[in-house]
């Protein structure tokens, strides 16, 4: 992670612990299975949406602790092929989430030591 050294008072994004809730290894495992899921957000408003399951308002506070765990990276210039957005019409800015190296590194270590 660069320059960083764990220390950052309230940053948990790199830190040398990681406390991972339920929700949030239930989440990283899904999106583990579908590589990309669909994010959006509305014009001028950094608030992920993810309108495939949960309450809209917990799973947008999901995305965003994930991300800045540096689990999951949310990117709205890489929109989903072929995938039904109607649910999303609402939000002019569509893109895709996937896992960081890291969350890819966290889920596999959390495997071999059978915490999955």
């Amino acid at each position: 992670m660069g320059n960083c050294s764990g220390n950052c008072a309230n940053c948990a994004g790199c830190a040398r612990e990681l406390v991972l809730s339920q929700i949030e290894i239930d989440f990283l495992n899904q999106l583990a299975q579908f590589a990309f899921l669909p994010v959006a957000r509305k014009m001028g408003d950094l608030t992920p949406v993810y309108l495939e399951e949960g309450d809209p308002e917990e799973m947008s506070l999901l995305l965003q602790c994930l991300e800045k765990k540096g689990l999951i990276s949310l990117d709205y210039d890489k929109p989903l092929r072929g995938y039904d957005e109607a649910a999303y019409e609402a939000y002019p800015i569509r893109g895709s989430m996937a896992l960081t190296e890291r969350g890819q590194k966290v889920l596999e270590l959390m495997e071999y030591q059978g915490l999955t």
